[in-house]
């Protein structure tokens, strides 16, 4: 039997033997944010390149987009914990879904006014929509079930945010790049009025997308507004003492999760970041080209989700992320010391093997801890800003290497090294006095 409350929830009550709730619509419409905010970070690969031409930037500055989104993580983790406790989960994925479709409507000033920091600004606030999304549906997924089936269930959510990944520079390499480019000198040599007509057009490339965005955003957050989510609170039978926001990494698990899921997702955007930029220099595909390739490491990563979901029926996950970590360590050399195309099909193979990483951590970071899951999610989610710094840093190499952009893949490789520490020796769990 379910119990409405006055946030919209509904409490799990005991019902009659042999009668459990029912989490299969819940889980679904969960799982439909994992594909929405993949969606976002797919463009980002994008945004990059495209934004990199229209605002006429460098490696360095073009990088700040991975910043404005990812820092938002860092700034909205702890307030997210604090929005899902007070208006609970429901309530706060609407206010997730609502905050990120206002940054997507923001793209529009942004681009009638070829502004980037406007556009940083946008990003910013989505970054603080997806931090509130991905605060309630990480643990909601992960807790949806029995408690032996965590990251089964949260990598079975995740790789439907592999699909977005797949989508999103498929729709991105069609609807926002034009696949004009122009070198410094021709761009110096073009009168000013042609020059600052072709830069205002290609701005403009991105407000269509994210107008679509934007409305669907708003149409899935009145659906959960119309729809019933069933309360997720933990129920202990034993009187448990609760640690405080930084006490709770005492926890050894959770630190080593939370320093691992930092150089994960660092890895993760320096590897998009500049997929395209490397396939057209390094392996000379053009811009529309290098998207249709960024398209299909989408689809690898989408891959190793779903069949990662599959191996985690008869591996360890712990032992799964180690495997992964030293083939992608592997891959990385080849990025940094290949060439040609196979550059691009090394990279397309770290999408495969670095699929799981991020639910897995996440629900290894989160065994045992109880009551203070929401406080562990909140920090796993802050750990987030790894995708801020880390490409910064990559495309600060990548400048002082004159525009050398296989050296900045000695960041991914390093990132790598890091994951591997956990998944050998640092997700074992310990007991906190």
């Amino acid at each position: 039997m379910q119990v409405t409350n006055q946030m919209g929830d509904i409490h799990e009550v005991p019902t009659e033997k042999g009668q459990g709730p029912n989490y299969l619509l819940p889980f679904i419409l969960i799982t439909s944010l994992f594909f929405l905010w993949g969606m976002a970070h797919g463009l980002d690969g994008i945004l990059i390149p495209h934004l990199k031409k229209a605002c006429q930037l460098n490696n360095r500055q073009s990088t700040l987009i991975d910043t404005a989104i990812f820092f938002a993580y860092f700034i909205m983790a702890i307030p997210a914990g604090m929005i899902i406790k007070k208006i609970g989960y429901k309530n706060s994925i609407i206010t997730g879904l609502l905050v990120f479709a206002a940054g997507a409507f923001l793209f529009v000033p942004a681009a009638d006014t070829r502004n980037y920091e406007l556009f940083l600004i946008a990003l910013f606030i989505i970054g603080c929509g997806l931090t509130i999304l991905e605060t309630s549906a990480n643990p909601y997924a992960a807790i949806l079930g029995p408690a032996e089936s965590s990251s089964k269930r949260l990598n079975l959510a995740a790789s439907f945010n592999g699909l977005a990944v797949t989508v999103a520079p498929f729709l991105g390499g069609v609807f926002i790049l034009s696949g004009v480019n122009h070198t410094p000198e021709q761009m110096a040599a073009m009168p000013e009025v042609e020059r600052l007509s072709y830069l205002a057009t290609e701005a403009a490339a991105v407000k269509l997308p994210y107008i679509v965005l934007g409305t669907i955003l708003v149409l899935v957050a009145i659906l959960f507004y119309f729809m019933h989510l069933p309360s997720m609170k933990p129920k202990h039978t034993e009187v448990e003492v609760k640690p405080g926001f930084f006490s709770v990494l005492k926890f050894s698990h959770l630190s080593w999760a939370v320093v691992a899921q930092f150089f994960y997702v660092g890895a993760q955007v320096c590897v998009t970041s500049f997929f395209i930029r490397i396939a057209q220099k390094e392996a000379g595909l053009d811009e529309k080209t290098a998207a249709l390739y960024l398209t299909a490491y989408g689809f690898m990563f989408m891959l190793g989700r779903f069949s990662g979901t599959f191996f985690l029926k008869f591996i360890k996950d712990y032992v799964l992320l180690s495997i992964y970590c030293i083939v992608n360590v592997l891959l990385c050399l080849v990025a940094i010391y290949g060439s040609g195309i196979y550059i691009i099909y090394a990279l397309g193979g770290i999408g495969f093997f670095m699929s799981i990483m991020f639910p897995t951590i996440f629900s290894l970071g989160l065994v045992g801890l109880k009551s203070n899951t929401e406080t562990g999610s909140s920090w796993l989610v802050m750990s987030i800003v790894g995708g801020a710094i880390l490409p910064y840093g990559m495309g600060t190499l990548i400048d002082i290497n004159h525009d050398d952009i296989q050296s900045g893949y000695l960041i991914p490789l390093v990132c790598f090294l890091i994951i591997l520490y956990f998944g050998v020796f640092g997700h074992k769990v310990k007991k906190v006095a």
